[in-house]
């Protein structure tokens, strides 16, 4: 058993040779079956299905959680929730091509409900755009506002990346208010909106208006029949994703949707 994690790649071998973590991704390679179908548990799998992809991805992938701090039993439940999200209903989002990036055609549609005065939307947004721009042929990454009602100004930035949509602008007064979270109060938008070449006068003026909330309102019932329950919170093609938002699991997942649209909604066979 504990031969196969020399299977498992830089970076998590390393953590996985600590006594405690590799007695946990022992417990998973014991405990959990592998994801291509077949009747072994993980462990066996590797053991006697040794021409199995997928068991080596799912080993990879167990190995990382479990260097992460994560005990078997979670991430057993994360394994079977992440692999079992790919045969649930996807969730039909509707999104703006103005406020995407990447190739319409990308077999690959990462979409993120976020509110811009959610600091945990902060952190994400840079290994997200960072994610989407490192593969632009696979990846097509779509913003979705999801202004939260326990953040006083997400409302009124929602209004504002709305207009500056409409004005051609829609990711420059992004990146403007998530570089100013700290202030996004309605009388500090129209400067943002001269920071980003647009007229602030004109957006102080719809400001006082309720000229986007239909929109809003709409994004919000996308969320709300997604599931959403906190930001961000991110699709995969539809499919709601949560492994967490580092670049080696984003491509993880990236790869696995990829491979699951290519085989007409099954794993490839090994």
């Amino acid at each position: 058993m504990l031969a196969a994690v020399t299977l498992l790649g830089a970076g998590c071998t390393k953590s996985a040779e600590i006594p405690a973590a590799r007695r946990e991704l022992a417990t998973v390679f014991s405990d959990e079956f592998c994801y291509c179908g077949c009747p072994h548990a993980l462990g066996a799998c590797l053991k006697q299905h040794t021409g199995c992809k997928h068991a080596k991805r799912m080993a990879r992938l167990s190995a990382r959680m479990v260097s992460e701090g994560g005990p078997a039993s979670e991430v057993i439940v994360a394994l079977s929730k992440y692999y079992g999200s790919f045969r649930e209903p996807r969730a039909p989002l509707k999104v703006d091509p103005r406020m995407c990036q990447g190739d319409a055609n990308a077999p690959v549609t990462v979409t993120e409900f976020s509110d811009f005065e959610c600091p945990f939307c902060g952190k994400a947004r840079p290994i997200l755009e960072g994610f989407a721009k490192k593969h632009p042929t696979e990846v097509r990454f779509c913003y979705l506002p999801f202004p939260l009602s326990i953040h006083a100004n997400a409302i009124p930035a929602a209004q504002a990346v709305l207009w500056a949509r409409d004005q051609g602008k829609f990711w420059q007064m992004h990146d403007a208010l998530f570089g100013q979270q700290e202030n996004l109060k309605k009388e500090a938008l129209p400067a943002l909106a001269k920071s980003v070449g647009l007229d602030g006068d004109k957006l102080a003026a719809v400001l006082k208006t309720e000229k986007y909330k239909d929109e809003i309102d709409g994004f919000l019932a996308q969320g709300r029949m997604a599931a959403i329950n906190a930001t961000p919170s991110v699709f995969f093609n539809g499919r709601a994703y949560d492994l967490g938002f580092q670049e080696g699991l984003l491509e993880h997942s990236m790869e696995d949707e990829v491979e699951w649209r290519a085989n007409n909604n099954a794993w490839a066979a090994d």
